[in-house]
């Protein structure tokens, strides 16, 4: 399996180091709102990614943190008159339920922050002795960076960006150390208390506060992963400067390779935009749930695109999901009455992960072997099943097939048969692209059918023709 790697800006093989397990972390939620469905188009690749390292038989041991610790989780929880375990935890289970409703895997481990502030302190404290940290005079502690010259390797962004940490790698503003430092490059470790913190703060060599942001990653992954593990994902906008920060402040006491592989997904766009509420481009998963699209359908749309490659997230995408699962359930339920078995059978199917390999839909898996190339896998899968609804097959080849099947969906993390369709709402510019269409078409303009036909194609939806007009469906 290989997979494109940011250190080094080229797609590598993945194998374990131990040979025993494929360790890998994925930074997760900060729990003080919904997740927003950019955040789990990333969270929903790297499970992906997990399934697929269970098919290799790679044996990943999965941890995911929880960042229920920092400026947003503090003032939010003390507006909500909350202590600050109650307000998180409350958001956390939240954050679990959107998890199961997307069928995402729940990870080998989930620590949380809160819950290794000892593990946090020690790490701060072999900094201080290495020489890599200094204390400030309201009692903060920061890394120095100038202590470890490797520093912005990763991002590989302008010297004058890294030196002056104001803004991330997504573009968004860096808030992260709003604290007095020595150097504007160099970042907070441990954070002194202020009175806006409330009770929100632990007793250190430094005296009261609280972890910074960036240190809780290197804390956790070094106690469950080692001090040197497989592979680090997140969001393209965590590479700086907390992936950045991560490898500083983790190299400066181990001096070993912190993470051996850098994974990252491209933020997605709404409607051609960056997603925002003042856009009103804005979704949190059940605002899609409330407005009827099933979860099958919106986990469809939102690993749809390369997971390196902008995801322009439209209503008219959720659309052709919609249609995308419906052709596929069409096509598995001839194999299930071939076989007959029913609807509910699929889903008790053993997982024959090497027949998926080698079988029917070998395409579609030397695609997700090959950067984790999910629209590739799914188009191949679609030209497969074409081929087989037009064979004649026994009843043991269908249910051979069907294994094989079960094996792939379980590789995206999809369930066929959950859903009720939904009616398509065709947008305005569509229809008036039809209308013209027709218009053209009763006046034998024939090229100007053709290209409005293109036209409506473009936007996500077929025209076909009936003896007394047309009929509009999404692709």
């Amino acid at each position: 399996m290989r997979l494109f790697d940011t250190m080094t800006r080229a797609v590598q093989p993945l194998q374990s180091a131990d040979g025993r397990k494929y360790r890998l972390y994925c930074c997760g939620p900060t729990v003080y709102g919904p997740a927003h469905i950019g955040n789990f188009r990333t969270f929903l690749v790297n499970d992906i990614l997990r399934r697929v390292l269970e098919v290799a038989d790679l044996n990943p041991l999965y941890v995911r943190n929880i960042t229920d610790v920092e400026d947003n989780t503090i003032r939010q929880s003390l507006e909500a008159g909350l202590s600050l375990e109650a307000f998180t935890s409350q958001w956390t289970n939240y954050f679990h339920e959107d998890c199961n409703t997307l069928n995402m895997l729940t990870p080998h481990e989930e620590p949380k922050a809160t819950q290794h502030i000892e593990e946090q302190i020690n790490l701060v404290g072999k900094l201080m002795e290495k020489g890599h940290a200094y204390q400030a005079a309201d009692g903060s502690v920061y890394f120095k960076v100038d202590s470890y010259p490797p520093y912005g390797r990763l991002s590989r962004l302008d010297q004058r960006e890294l030196r002056s940490q104001v803004s991330t790698s997504g573009g968004a503003p860096n808030l992260a150390d709003n604290y007095d430092r020595s150097s504007v490059a160099d970042f907070a470790l441990w954070k002194s208390r202020k009175p806006e913190d409330g009770d929100n703060w632990w007793e250190s060599s430094w005296g009261q506060g609280r972890p910074g942001w960036h240190l809780e990653c290197s804390a956790m992954s070094m106690k469950y992963l080692g001090d040197s593990f497989d592979l680090h994902s997140g969001g393209e906008d965590l590479c700086f400067p907390h992936h950045e920060n991560e490898i500083a402040q983790t190299e400066a006491v181990t001096g070993k390779t912190f993470a051996h592989h850098w994974f990252h997904t491209i933020h997605l766009l709404v409607d051609g935009k960056k997603m925002s509420k003042s856009a009103g481009n804005y979704f949190t998963l059940r605002d899609l749930l409330e407005e009827g699209w099933s979860p099958m359908v919106i986990r469809y749309a939102l690993i749809s695109a390369h997971y390196r490659q902008q995801l322009n997230f439209t209503k008219n995408g959720l659309h052709a999901a919609q249609s995308a699962l419906q052709k596929m359930e069409k096509s598995v339920l001839r194999l299930l009455d071939i076989a007959e078995r029913r609807k509910q059978d699929l889903e008790e199917l053993p997982l024959d992960f090497p027949a998926l390999m080698k079988g029917s839909f070998s395409g579609s898996w030397k695609a997700l072997e090959e950067d984790l190339n999910v629209p590739e896998a799914t188009g191949a899968m679609f030209s497969r099943l074409k081929e087989i609804d037009r064979s004649d097959l026994s009843m043991e080849q269908a249910d051979t097939i069907l294994l094989e099947i079960a094996a792939l969906l379980y590789a995206l993390g999809l369930k066929l048969f959950t859903a009720q369709p939904k009616p398509a709402d065709v947008p305005e510019e569509v229809k008036l692209l039809a209308e013209q269409r027709w218009k053209a078409k009763n006046e034998k303009d024939w090229a100007a059918a053709d290209t409005l036909r293109d036209r409506i194609k473009a936007e996500g939806w077929a025209v076909k023709d009936t003896r007394d007009g047309y009929e509009l469906e999404a692709l």
